[in-house]
């Protein structure tokens, strides 16, 4: 480069200690708050997968492990009670929720290669409201609301 090229072009910032406190404050979009979202939901429902197995099995294997199955959610197991459990059923409906419509997101948008920066930006905005609208009105069902 020239002098005089190096004089017009701006100068980028160089980070190269970054405290924790900068990390937070950074204010991620919306597309890379669902990307995350969408790796939390997934980790979700792979650790939640042995309380699915149980409540799958517990569900369908006679009409007496079916009794068991809807009073854990009203007295709990254990010494866990009936609201946690309602509680982490209410997370794995949230998880499978967001980890589906997310993944429908980035396969429209791997189809049709219409990626840019104001879809990527709505897409997220309709990702996010859906799976909360969605988590809210199922919630509302587990817990007796309706």
């Amino acid at each position: 480069m020239t002098d005089a090229t190096q004089a017009t072009t701006k100068k980028r910032p160089v980070y190269t200690n970054i405290h924790v406190t900068q990390i937070v404050s950074y204010r991620l979009p919306p597309a890379g708050i669902v990307s995350i979202l969408h790796r939390i939901s997934g980790l979700l429902m792979f650790l939640l997968l042995p309380f699915v197995i149980w409540m799958f099995d517990t569900s369908l294997t006679s009409e007496i492990s079916y009794e068991t199955f809807t009073s854990a959610f009203v007295s709990g197991i254990g010494f866990l009670p009936g609201w946690f459990i309602k509680l982490v059923a209410l997370a794995l409906i949230w998880g499978y929720l967001h980890h589906f419509i997310a993944g429908v997101r980035h396969l429209w948008m791997d189809a049709t290669h219409s990626v840019s920066k104001a879809q990527g930006h709505s897409s997220a905005i309709v990702t996010l409201v859906l799976g909360v609208v969605l988590t809210v009105a199922l919630g509302a069902k587990l817990f007796g609301l309706y």
